[in-house]
């Protein structure tokens, strides 16, 4: 039985580029530009299901766990729109970064250096957020069991991956790392891809039940991102502990 989620490679992969999180023009560039799309998907849905209003921060006292959170750049507009955010991330290089930036901006986030199944927390969260995390994790089954642990009765889980489709491998590696240059190369491993239907059943096994799954889709004439029907390459689901 494995008791650790944490894949090195991946980690240092991460660490070696931590700096370049705020920055929008840099190595996460991909990201700043998905990331509006994102906060909006997540904000809808957790306003819709807990019944929430829409004010200026309409996810107060919502208590969020952002996984693999990186150097905070869902974290934070999450502690914006009025959320009790906690980050852990497996990086202590990405928690270092969020931190400081987090601090500068007087935002209340507690930050951790953790993978799910080692994070010591009597809480339980309303929310869980899997942004981009599950394809670069050493056992996706440990990780999300681990995850689905933290998550409360009736809680809300968002994971948004890559599909494993051939067209995944020719958009996302040999588009997006070789031909355009968005992402440093080497930053996908086409291997860890996961089809929906393995994580439906997956998180299925731990009580968590499909409440809808779209496509994210990118344009590259208008250069932004929309939520679609197409889930060939990047998807979004959304999950309830039943």
């Amino acid at each position: 039985m494995k008791n650790n989620t944490i894949n090195k490679k991946e980690i240092e992969k991460f660490s070696k580029i931590a700096e370049e999180w705020w920055d929008p023009e840099g190595k996460f560039k991909p990201l700043h530009k998905f990331n509006p799309i994102r906060i909006s998907y997540i904000k809808e849905n957790v306003i819709k299901t807990f019944k929430l209003d829409y004010n200026k921060t309409p996810l107060k006292n919502i208590k969020i766990l952002d996984v693999g959170c990186g150097g905070g750049l869902l974290s934070e507009p999450m502690c914006r729109l009025g959320a009790k955010v906690t980050g852990i991330d497996a990086s202590d290089k990405n928690i270092k970064v969020a931190k400081l930036h987090s601090e500068k901006n007087n935002l209340q986030i507690d930050y951790f250096c953790s993978s799910p199944e080692k994070f010591n927390t009597k809480d339980k969260f309303d929310v869980i957020l899997n942004m981009e995390i599950v394809e670069h994790v050493e056992d996706v089954n440990f990780f999300l069991k681990s995850c689905c642990k933290l998550l409360k009765k009736n809680g809300l889980m968002f994971v948004a991956t890559l599909n494993k489709t051939l067209k995944s491998y020719i958009f996302a590696i040999v588009g997006a790392e070789y031909v355009l240059r968005w992402l440093p190369i080497g930053t996908h491993e086409w291997e860890k891809f996961i089809k929906p239907e393995e994580l439906i059943s997956i998180l299925k096994k731990n009580d968590l039940t499909l409440d809808k799954i779209d496509g994210m889709n990118f344009n590259l004439l208008k250069n932004k991102w929309s939520v679609g029907n197409d889930k060939s390459v990047n998807y979004i689901a959304k999950f309830i502990k039943n």
